[in-house]
């Protein structure tokens, strides 16, 4: 069942009570992503074993548990459903049913200013998610270039981006991260620039 689900989704960390329980999870609004061209739904994890789910004008008030092994225990209109959670990043949370070869998606949106409506504004959300996160990565990182066969570095994209400006280097000399063997990637200076 794990396999469907990390096939799919790659690069999920288990949910940890200790990182994740108080911090990223009690007292979030969960908007649920499966089905919300249909309906919106959000939940909400609350103290006590009680979760809240709203939907429109309506909220159905109903339970959730937790065992040793992080498995969860989620009473439903369905029934009890048990499953694992998982933690793409902070923001997105993943609850992978242990019967069925299906999973359940949800965005947090208590930290965000605008609704989720949509397959549209999740869309927005998450491409402002990653290209603020890809911005924040390159910007705090280090690069060598290579220019006319010689090897400089390592330097931050904004040094690069000043060296490029004040005519120093060409935008267009390879560039590689300093953890990489080679430039095999073919990635420039120009191409960091742009994510800044």
């Amino acid at each position: 069942m794990n396999d469907y689900l990390h096939d799919t989704i790659p690069n999920l960390k288990p949910f940890d009570f200790e990182r994740h329980h108080d911090a990223h999870f009690i007292n979030q609004q969960w908007v649920l992503v499966n089905g919300i061209s249909k309906k919106k739904s959000v939940y909400t994890f609350k103290e006590d074993n009680i979760l809240e789910i709203s939907r429109k004008d309506n909220v159905i008030t109903t339970s959730w548990n937790i065992n040793v092994q992080n498995t969860f225990s989620i009473e439903t209109e369905d029934g009890i459903i048990t499953v694992k959670a998982f933690f793409k990043d902070d923001d997105i949370l993943v609850l992978n049913n242990q019967e069925k070869e299906e999973f359940a998606l949800y965005i947090n949106t208590t930290k965000y200013d605008d609704e989720l409506n949509t397959v549209e504004d999740i869309n927005t959300f998450l491409k402002e998610k990653y290209k603020k996160k890809v911005s924040t990565i390159i910007y705090d990182h280090e690069f060598y270039y290579i220019e006319q066969s010689k090897e400089f570095g390592p330097f931050k994209v904004e040094e690069l981006a000043e060296k490029v400006k004040s005519g120093d280097i060409s935008a267009y000399c390879f560039v590689k991260d300093v953890n990489e063997y080679d430039y095999s990637k073919r990635m420039r200076i120009f191409d960091l620039i742009q994510e800044l």
